[in-house]
């Protein structure tokens, strides 16, 4: 028994996501900019066995991910996966993981506009800084506030503008390889692949620092979880976009790195360059390298529009179980929750103020951005706890279901022991483990804020009502 209803659960939001908006905002969530502008610092310090580093994430985050369709697909009355959190693990649950993936996109966002900045800054030297910051914040809730369907439809653009320049830079990428291109740092082939200390050129230990930075590359991969309740089809739609990432990563991540060191040796590879510029500027096609920053530029957009969606659609559901102020909780006529869209657009602002706070900015930024990275992990964490709960308590749902988990229970402790293993990746750099270090006083937080709000009627109603359920449904298994 869950105490989620469909009446409750479908109050207001629209299905307005189609199947080709479905898989563009699933492809959007799997690239980012960490493809685009990280890859060069990634490359740098693991070699060529970043090759294994992302296929390797993609292939565990997978499972995270069919576990996910299949726990929202069980009850359609499941807005995101806090709801499902909320309902299996105890209302604890949804409150610190509907806060926390709210904070993870908070902080990302404010990342994106920063980035945006800087971009616009390379395409326009000189500018004002600030400018591009508000405009891009005065955009992004342009583009959020008409329907969903308007939002899904920018992200499709957006998506598609990211897929074409990474095809465009495997074709060119490959006519070189096959053409015998040569420039400074060599010809292009693929024996640059190990003929530069081999495939793990930097040991293990560089193995693992490419964990530490490639993590953050495949935030948002979950994007179509927050998406599940302005789904059409669902049933249809989530399984197809899910069932799809392995093959986006292999194409999109693997493929291109693996054309990128193909043409230039890893060794060529430094932080803070962007590959894809590099590799145009590098076959002479000057006009395709300005084109892809303009990429890189669309692509922070994309991450932050995707930001803005999944905030606002997280605190609107949280406004509704009561984890948030009533305010965010109502729709516009449009069936948008357009207080929850103020309330993004106004916290990305804290982007716009970063800007101007001195040089160590860049450094203050690794770590926010590390600290975001470790609360996803906590959200993936928590939706593969959520599973092993479904399989408990509800076996007859789960046998039920067209739509399984691969591996089953297994598989998620073998996820789970992967992640410890990222944890102590993010120990082994003094930058990544201050922001580990300092990741837990927002928990501390969060529980503060649990302990005053559970003592509300509404919040004493729900867990009880909880408790409820799961005695039914231990009494149910038991006869």
């Amino acid at each position: 028994m869950s105490y989620v209803t469909e009446d409750r659960a479908g109050e207001g939001l629209s299905r307005g996501l189609s199947n080709r908006h479905i898989q563009l905002l699933a492809i959007g969530g799997a690239i980012g900019t960490g493809l685009f502008m990280g890859s060069g610092k990634t490359i740098s310090v693991a070699g060529p066995s970043v090759i294994f580093v992302y296929m390797i994430i993609g292939f565990m985050l997978f499972f995270v991910m069919r576990a996910m369709g299949e726990l929202l697909l069980s009850n359609l009355a499941y807005k995101t996966f806090s709801d499902f959190a909320g309902d299996l693990l105890g209302p604890w649950a949804g409150f610190f993981t509907g806060w926390t993936y709210w904070f993870c996109w908070v902080v990302t966002g404010v990342a994106d506009v920063v980035a945006i900045a800087g971009y616009a800054d390379t395409l326009w030297p000189g500018i004002p800084l600030w400018i591009p910051g508000i405009a891009t914040i005065l955009i992004l809730l342009a583009l959020n506030l008409p329907t969903v369907k308007a939002f899904g439809e920018v992200e499709f653009w957006f998506a598609l503008i990211k897929i074409v320049a990474i095809l465009a830079l495997i074709v060119t990428g490959l006519v070189m390889v096959f053409s015998g291109f040569t420039s400074s740092t060599g010809t292009a082939s693929f024996t640059n692949l190990w003929q530069h200390g081999g495939f793990f050129p930097k040991e293990f230990m560089g193995f693992v620092a490419g964990f530490q930075i490639a993590v953050f590359a495949f935030v948002g991969i979950e994007l179509v979880g927050t998406a599940a309740a302005e789904t059409k089809n669902p049933e249809k739609n989530l399984p197809k976009a899910i069932n799809a990432i392995p093959v986006r990563v292999g194409l999109f991540y693997v493929g291109a790195l693996i054309i990128l060191m193909s043409v230039t040796p890893w060794t060529a590879f430094q932080a803070g360059h962007s590959p894809f510029i590099g590799m145009f500027s590098l076959a002479g096609l000057g006009a395709a390298a300005t084109l892809v920053n303009l990429v890189v530029l669309t692509s922070a957009m994309s991450s932050a529009n995707s930001g803005i969606y999944s905030t606002s659609r997280m605190v609107f559901g949280l406004a509704q179980e009561g984890d948030a102020p009533s305010v965010f909780g109502r729709l516009s006529s449009r069936k948008v929750p357009q207080n929850a869209l103020f309330l993004s657009c106004t916290l990305l602002l804290a982007g716009v103020v970063l800007l101007y706070a001195g040089k160590d900015i860049g450094t203050a930024f690794d770590m926010v951005t590390t600290v975001s990275a470790v609360c996803f992990m906590f959200v993936w964490s928590i939706i593969l706890a959520s599973y092993l709960v479904f399989r408990k308590r509800r076996p007859e749902q789960h046998s039920a279901s067209s739509y399984r988990m691969p591996g089953g229970p297994a598989m998620v402790w073998v996820v789970y022991a992967f992640f410890l293993f990222l944890v102590w990746a993010l120990t082994t750099q003094p930058d990544t483990l201050v922001a580990l270090l300092v990741t837990p006083i927002w928990f501390a937080v969060l529980l503060v804020a649990w302990l005053i709000l559970r003592r509300s009627p509404l919040h004493q109603a729900r867990i009880a009502a909880h408790a409820d359920a799961l005695r039914e449904s231990d009494e149910a298994r038991i006869a």
